[in-house]
């Protein structure tokens, strides 16, 4: 089984692979300019520069170390800083406003966006980049959702929250890979080219929400309550006349693909939902709920099933431990399940899950037995959120290395 589930995120990976999905969704036009910016940029960039060899580009991908980044002609790769954005994040949103603003209104900008573009494409506004990273590591540590913390994002740079799309007379089509539940592409990389709802008001009330104080972040936020600076571009705007946004491939879509792998096995699959957000403890605590119900009642479903869901767990830190939120979900399931156990999988489609090395982790159901044999105590790494070290000392870490994905969380339970 521990091969299955494996094999089973392996599959929905290849299958929805940031190359074949961006493939299906080309113009026949030759842009101007290739832009692929986000954890999957290099992904997305192959299947462009397959179709346009000549067109030249930007890339922005996640900068790793050790790696010999390729040279091209008539391309520039510009590997930068994730999750908190640094000088190299910077010259990369510099390079990118310098080249879209030469390009002409009968231009077409070729714009390919992932999760992580928030980081990686940098363009400090009325802050300097030292605030912005601590900033966004206080963001990261508060348990602010997405939403939340793109709401402030987006308000202290001139390239988030359409202001790209702004900054080029050019025509664009941009292609996206959601990384967000519900897959509002506003909020994937904080939307450089889409209309933007949140307001100066609404990103000062989430640094209210959560005890933040940042002076220079506050005071120009300020001033664009008073008025004295540009809001984002809104919904209506004529600019967006000019911008087609594509949503090319998102959480559900991988969900899909491993519900096909375990019924091309002969299980039962369930698609729960790719929208799941919120503490992974409470995550983990309904799906407990959920398969103490079904080995109880046979309800909602008649067992064995495979319950498959997606979305964006968080954690508030309070430990000093290295977690994840995959891992910890999975740590939180196993505590609730007790002896009672279960095959489960949980992971990162990036590979990275939080600040580990690791994708995610797998539970066994004789996980809770064998730790107990070991000395381990659940509790304890959870109290410093450290389940990291707990599956590490379990060898049950799952390592994948960065997979070129970024289509959020991978949960799969298979309940007997």
């Amino acid at each position: 089984m521990r091969e299955q589930l494996i094999a089973s995120f392996q599959h929905a990976l290849a299958q929805t692979h940031p190359a074949r999905l961006t493939e299906q969704h080309l113009p026949e036009e030759a842009p101007a300019l290739m832009v692929a910016v986000g954890k999957a940029a290099l992904s997305m960039l192959e299947a462009a520069r397959q179709r346009f060899p000549q067109v030249p580009f930007i890339a922005v991908p996640k900068a790793e170390a050790g790696r010999v980044w390729p040279h091209f002609p008539k391309g520039r790769i510009l590997p930068a800083s994730h999750p908190v954005p640094d000088e190299r994040s910077v010259e990369a949103g510099q390079a990118i406003l310098q080249a879209i603003s030469k390009l002409q209104p009968d231009d077409l900008l070729l714009l390919l966006v992932s999760g992580g573009g928030s980081a990686l494409m940098c363009a400090p506004w009325g802050v300097d980049l030292a605030t912005k990273q601590a900033l966004t590591q206080a963001l990261l540590r508060s348990g602010a959702d997405i939403q939340e913390m793109n709401a402030v994002r987006k308000h202290v740079s001139a390239l988030k929250g359409g202001r790209l799309a702004a900054a080029t007379p050019a025509r664009i089509l941009a292609l996206y890979l959601s990384d967000v539940p519900g897959d509002d592409l506003s909020v994937v990389a904080s939307g450089p080219t889409v209309p933007d709802d949140s307001t100066f008001a609404e990103a000062l009330g989430v640094l209210d929400k959560y005890g933040l104080e940042f002076p220079q972040v506050r005071a120009h936020l300020s001033q664009g309550v008073q008025g004295a600076l540009a809001e984002s571009p809104k919904p209506g705007d004529p600019l967006f006349a000019r911008v087609e946004n594509r949503l090319i491939g998102s959480n559900q879509g991988l969900l899909e693909a491993a519900q096909n792998y375990w019924q091309a096995q002969g299980y039962q699959a369930v698609i729960l939902s790719d929208r799941f957000q919120g503490e992974a403890r409470e995550l983990a605590r309904f799906h407990a709920n959920l398969v103490q119900s079904i080995r109880a009642h046979q309800e909602p479903f008649r067992p064995p099933v495979v319950l498959i869901s997606g979305g964006e767990a968080s954690v508030t830190v309070r430990g000093s431990g290295k977690g994840g939120r995959n891992q910890e979900f999975l740590a939180w399931l196993g505590f609730y399940l007790g002896r009672e156990g279960v095959w489960a999988l949980a992971a990162d489609s990036d590979g990275i899950d939080g600040n580990t090395p690791a994708a995610g982790a797998i539970w066994q159901p004789d996980t809770w037995q064998r730790a107990r044999e070991q000395g381990l105590d659940l509790k304890a790494f959870l109290e410093q959120n450290h389940s990291h070290g707990f599956f590490a000392a379990m060898n049950d870490l799952l390592i994948t290395g960065e997979t070129a994905h970024n289509l959020n969380d991978f949960r799969v339970l298979v309940v007997a």
